[in-house]
C-alpha cells in the first residue's frame, strides 16, 4: 500500500511491480495517513522508543531493528494498525 511518494512512482519502481505477477499493489492518494497501515507501525515503533537514549546512532538502529522484529510476531498488533484504517481487506 502507497501513496503518491515520488519513489514509489518511478520508472524502476514500476519495472520491478510489473516483473511481480503475484504483487498487488495497492496506491492511496497523497495525504492520505489515515488510510495507511503503515503510519501505525511507525507511530508505535516511535512511541515505543520516546523514552530511551541510545548513546549512538547504531545503537538507536539496533533498538529500532529489534523493536520492529518483535511487530512482526505480533500479528494482533500489526491486524490492528489495518483496522484503525477503517479498511476492509478482501478475503483471499
Amino acid at each position: 500500500m502507497w501513496d503518491n511518494y515520488t519513489h514509489h512512482l518511478d520508472a524502476a519502481m514500476r519495472e520491478l511491480i510489473e516483473a511481480r505477477q503475484w504483487l498487488t499493489v495497492f496506491r492511496f492518494p497523497t495525504c492520505a495517513p489515515d488510510l495507511n497501515p503503515a503510519e501505525g507501525v511507525w507511530a508505535h515503533l516511535k512511541d515505543s522508543l520516546g523514552n530511551l537514549a541510545p548513546c549512538s546512532i547504531d545503537e538507536l538502529a539496533a533498538l529500532t531493528r529489534t523493536r520492529l522484529k518483535r511487530m512482526q510476531y505480533r500479528p494482533d498488533v500489526l491486524d490492528g494498525f489495518i483496522a484503525e484504517t477503517g479498511l476492509i481487506p478482501a478475503s483471499p
